[in-house]
Formats: C-alpha cells, structure tokens, sequence
C-alpha cells in the first residue's frame, strides 16, 4: 500500500500514513488524539482541520497526496478537570497488601468518558501525595458511550483498551516522579467507571451493552493483577475495580455512592451526576433507586454549533448586567466557543430576555460574543439533554412514591455539575425549581469512591453490598418515560 507525508502542522509532527484512509485516522495512528465525538461518520463536525487553505472534515477527507494539515489545536489550551471531592475524613484501613514494601504506594483512578483523574496515596499513612488529570483518548472514537460502543463492535475494542491503559500509565508515572517516588511501588489500585469504561479497560464485549436491555456482561467487584492489564506498577499489585449497578450506571455511581454515605441518611437525598450520560440516585437509608439518561454530548460541547469542551477560550458562565449580556472565558482570553455550564447560563439568560420561548423557538440566532452564538438548533439540542435529566428525576420519585418537595438534599456530581450554576439548571427545567436552594456540588464523588476503597478495603466490601441494594430502573423499558420526557422537552414559563 502506498504512502503518503501528512505534515501536522501545529503539532510539528510528520507521519507516514496509508493512502485511502482519513485525516481522522492518520491523527489517531500518529500519537495524536483529536476530537470526533461522533466516531467519524460526519455528523458532528468537530474533527475540522486546515488543508490547502481550505476547512474539511477530517473524518470525510481521504489521504491521496503528501499533505499539510492544521489542526488548530494550542499549545496553551488547557482543560478543567476536577479532581477534588468534598475533602471529608475517612478511616485509613487497607488491610494487608501485597508485598513486604517498605514504602508502599495506594492508587485511585476514575475513568470518565471525558476525563481521567488518578490519585497517589502512602500505603503506610494514606496520605495524598499527588493527583494528576487528562483528558480520556478514547473520545477519537466518539465523544458518548453509545458511539464507542459501536465503534468496539464493529473494530474490536483493542484500540480504545490500549489508549486508556496507557494514559493510566502515564498518569501514575508523572505522579509518582513528582513526588520523588516511582510506579513501581504502586501494590494496590482501585479502578472507578461508567459501564461502558469498565469493559473497555478490561476488554469486555460491549455488546450487552450496545443492545437493548442494555446489561453490563459484568457487574461484581472485581479483584485482577495489574499486571494483566499492562499496568506498570509493582508486578504482584492488586487491581481492584468497584461493582456496576445496571445499565451504564456503573463503578463510578458506586464510587459517589460510597463517598456520599447516602445509604446512612435519614433525609431523602437525590444524587445527580450529569455528563453524556446523566446518572441519578434516589432515596436514603430506607432504599436507593437508580438509572442512567441519555442526555447526550450536549454538556459536553458536541452538537453545538459553538460547543467545546471545558478549557481555554470557552465561555463557561454568562449573566445579564444591566440588561447587557456579559461573558466569562476560561483563561481570560477571547471566546472561541461555549462549554456546558455557559450553554446552560445562555439559555436562562436568553429566556429571561423573552429571546426564547416555553416552547424553545427562537426567532434569530443570539450572539452572546462576537465569535459565539446559540442558534435553534443548538436550543433543541439543549432541550433534548435537559429533558432526559429531568425525566429521569420525574421517574424515579414515581418510583419512590414520593413527590419532588420531599426531596431534601441535591448531590450534583462531576465536573461539568460543579460548575454549573444551580439557578440556571432550575431556570430552564433541567433541575426541579423547588429544590434550588437544596443543591450542593460534592465534586468528583467518584473519584473520591475510589480513593477511599483504596485505603479502606472494608468500604471496598461495602460497595458490593450498596450495588446490590441500589434497584435499577431502565427508563428505556418504562412505559410512562417517552410521555414525561415529551413533556419536560419545554422550558418553564417566567414568572410575572
């Protein structure tokens, strides 16, 4: 097969690819990792690059010459990743680990479909001792769990398994240079994740996944050798990943739910953690019901005409200031598109301003910046992401039997939760209005999970005995979720 010179220009990188194949997979077989959050068929069109002056697809352009491409991408962009959860004490544990190490390291990982965040812990104090975040490769074969399990059908999931692993890796290893320490004394590791992570890392079919019922192939604890999964750490060390509920309410919900204490609690408390999936939790020490939403890329910036992820140059809150309305920017500098939390700002604000109305109609698109502007389609798209959320709640407190006044703690989860502004989540419906002043952010609760399964092999126990108690809903086969979601597609109507 011939060969062709595709010169990344910003990257400053030449690769030798295949003639016939795209852009899109010569970015992905040389190293780099571009967005295609619809997994390269097109849709999106998020994988724009620069060739002969002229903006393609990556995904629709066919290698047939030696080419320059630009990607655009700075080298100054920076992502918002959370990594800190609510900061609460728990008792240090761990039980016996492998080994006879003198100095052992304890180890954390939250996979998200968006980002990954790894924790370094003294396996002789449980003190944290670094955490380091990244953004997930896998979102070059699509930016949802669905498009990823679709792509691992049909290309085999050893692509998405590998890149994962080695951002793990990675991860563990500029952690433990910076605390003066090497991976190598890493004994114990404890792995969070939605479903569809789970099965990728560990290289399990998705394909209960993908089809409806829509059942994880595994959803008991698990304890494995890192070893096995091409973790380099110390040879015997432990890798232990929390259990799936159902669905793609998986690890990490478990993870939130053991950080969250939920099934201690004598209020009723909702747990919220939105990102392409939304995951909820209802209930208190009488019961926990969960399930899963697809709300979509939406939050997340896919589907957007100006979406982009949380990091440099998004507009990620917007307000109105004497009747103006006003931007802030992820680094200061000028907008080049609009993340999740400022998608949900413009819309309440642009409501406010009678610029939309209860139904979502539009009559011109707005520009919020001169670069950045919400048009219908980008509004329908919102309104389809809020609804799954908001559904979602309406079922389960059917479910419950409780009524949504009865609701006394709101536990937002995830990064894209912790910056949000709960009064605009309320103002548009994707969050119930009564329960505004309710609403706490607990950061990354998952992440938090793993942590303290990690230094405390009895919680690790205890996640078993929460996913088997947590009763699982899947709204696809509830007959009363098309109708509610229908009617929660609409936005509330401002009070006089």
């Amino acid at each position: 097969m011939r060969k062709y010179q595709i010169t990344f220009v910003d990257e400053q990188l030449s690769f030798p690819a295949e003639a016939g194949t795209t852009i899109l997979q010569a970015q992905i077989d040389a190293g780099l990792t571009p967005d295609a959050f619809c997994g390269g068929t097109g849709k999106c069109g998020k994988c724009k690059v620069v060739i002969d002056g002229k903006e393609v697809l990556a995904c629709q352009t066919v290698i047939d010459r030696d080419m320059s491409v630009y990607t655009g991408r700075r080298k100054t962009e920076h992502a918002q990743i959370l990594t800190g959860g609510s900061g609460e004490k728990f008792l240090f544990q761990p039980g016996e680990l492998p080994g006879n190490l003198e100095k052992p390291l304890l180890g954390a990982v939250d996979v998200g479909s968006t980002s990954v965040v790894v924790y370094l812990m003294d396996g002789k104090t449980g003190e944290l001792l670094g955490t380091r975040s990244a953004l997930n490769p896998q979102r070059q074969f699509g930016a949802d769990v669905v498009n990823r399990c679709s792509y691992a059908l049909e290309n085999g999931s050893d692509s998405m398994s590998s890149c994962i692993r080695n951002t793990v890796n990675t991860l563990f290893r500029e952690t433990a240079r910076e605390c003066g320490r090497v991976p190598e004394e890493i004994v114990r590791i404890v792995m969070v994740g939605n479903s569809c992570m789970h099965h990728l890392f560990l290289g399990i079919s998705t394909k209960t996944l993908a089809l409806a019922p829509y059942t994880p192939a595994v959803t008991d604890a698990l304890e494995l050798k890192a070893a096995d999964y091409d973790l380099h750490v110390y040879p015997e060390a432990q890798l232990w990943w929390l259990p799936n509920i159902g669905g793609f309410v998986g690890a990490d919900t478990v993870g939130c739910l053991v950080a969250s204490d939920m099934d201690t609690c004598d209020e009723i408390t909702l747990l919220v953690d939105i990102g392409t999936n939304g995951e909820l939790v209802l209930g208190n020490k009488e019961g926990l019901i969960a399930c899963s939403t697809a709300a979509g890329p939406a939050f997340e910036g896919a589907k957007i005409t100006c979406g982009m992820r949380g990091s440099t140059g998004a507009v990620d809150h917007v307000s109105l200031e004497n009747g103006e309305i006003k931007c802030h920017v992820i680094g200061d500098g000028e907008a080049s598109g609009i993340c999740g939390s400022g998608l949900l700002d413009g819309a309440a604000v642009l409501l406010k301003q009678g610029k939309i109305d209860e139904t979502g109609r539009m009559e011109e698109t707005c520009y919020l910046t001169d670069r950045v502007f919400l048009n219908q389609r980008d509004i329908r798209e919102l309104q389809l992401a809020k609804a799954a959320i908001a559904a979602g709640i309406q079922i389960l407190c059917q479910r419950k039997g409780i009524q949504i006044k009865e609701i006394r703690r709101v536990l937002i989860a995830g990064a894209f939760g912790n910056y949000l502004d709960p009064a605009s989540a309320c103002a548009i419906g994707m969050l119930p209005p009564e329960l505004e002043d309710r609403i706490v952010s607990v950061g990354n609760a998952a992440g938090e999970g793993a942590r303290i399964a990690a230094l405390n092999c009895r919680q690790f126990e205890r996640s078993r005995s929460l996913a088997k108690k947590t009763e699982f809903v899947e709204l696809a086969l509830d007959m009363g979720f098309q109708e509610v979601y229908v009617d929660e597609m609409g936005f509330p109507e401002e009070d006089d």
